[in-house]
């Protein structure tokens, strides 16, 4: 029996479940080499844009699983909205058992405040045209499907794995420029209200790093995505540090539980569950 790695809280975040773009399995043996005290969400989970039930692999289903039963098994699942999936917004601070739906959490992290949120109020092309960017989405998660024929061809012939869609990212000097902004601004904010570490989600670009000004300085952290970076955050003896899949990457660990049976009707009724929680407390 392999020896799971215990860490303080992992972050990860845009793992676009439903999608073609999704790579499922690899999170799965992620989730299953770690036993972490928080495990943070930080939005674009299931990606409800884009929900078909014509398209919901057993990989991704046993990804929801497995993170329902960490929070079974006492771990601390904090899931915090995204864009994707910000029909759960309505159901913002609801708590079922050990798992918690909020749109922004600010935590104590061995005397620094850390604050947590998706990213997306900082995009103004989802709050002024939001069709434009699900119409965005959908291209990008093309562009994905078409990369994993590409990436399949090249594992076979021993080449290196390459990203269309961040060849394309970097190569757009407006794409850069909208990256450096959102970091910029979302840091200045974090230094202004005195948070010692900012992290978000959002842009599919991991990344930690200081950033200063004349009023201060802030860690500023994200957590990637598990589209084409593979990445997660993890908070452990008081250090922040970003875990990379193709290159941190373990053997799968054995899951233990039987998910031959889980249906798309499984899914269905866990956010079922949800709304008549929240219709309960309301009485």
């Amino acid at each position: 029996m392999k020896i799971k790695r215990k860490i303080e809280i992992a972050v990860i975040s845009d793992v676009h479940l439903g999608t073609y773009g999704c790579h499922a399995k690899h999170l799965l043996t992620y989730l299953n080499s770690i036993e972490p005290k928080k495990l943070i969400l930080n939005g674009d989970i299931i990606d409800i844009w884009q929900f078909s039930k014509r398209y919901f692999p057993k990989s991704h289903l046993k990804v929801i699983k497995k993170i329902m039963t960490m929070a079974s098994n006492g771990v601390e699942v904090i899931y915090i909205t995204g864009n994707h999936d910000e029909m759960l917004r309505k159901f913002s601070d609801t708590t079922i058992g050990n798992i918690s739906i909020v749109d922004k959490i600010v935590l104590d992290l061995d005397g620094l405040k850390a604050w947590f949120f998706h990213g997306d109020v900082f995009d103004v092309s989802i709050q002024n045209a939001k069709w434009l960017a699900k119409l965005g989405g959908y291209g990008y998660d093309m562009l994905t499907l078409i990369n994993r024929g590409v990436n399949w061809y090249l594992d076979k012939r021993g080449k290196e794995r390459y990203s269309l869609s961040k060849k394309v990212k970097n190569g757009v000097k407006g794409a850069v420029k909208y990256i450096n902004d959102y970091e910029k601004v979302i840091s200045e904010l974090a230094i202004e209200n005195g948070y010692d570490y900012v992290i978000c989600g959002h842009i599919h670009q991991p990344k930690m790093e200081y950033i200063e000004n004349k009023h201060g300085r802030t860690m500023y952290l994200n957590s990637g995505d598990w589209v084409e970076n593979f990445t997660a955050l993890e908070y452990q003896f008081k250090r922040w540090k970003i875990y990379n899949f193709s290159k941190d990457k373990l053997a799968p660990f054995i899951v233990d539980e039987d998910f031959e049976e889980m249906k798309i009707n499984d899914l269905i009724a866990a956010i079922t569950i949800v709304d008549r929680v929240k219709k309960k407390s309301k009485i």
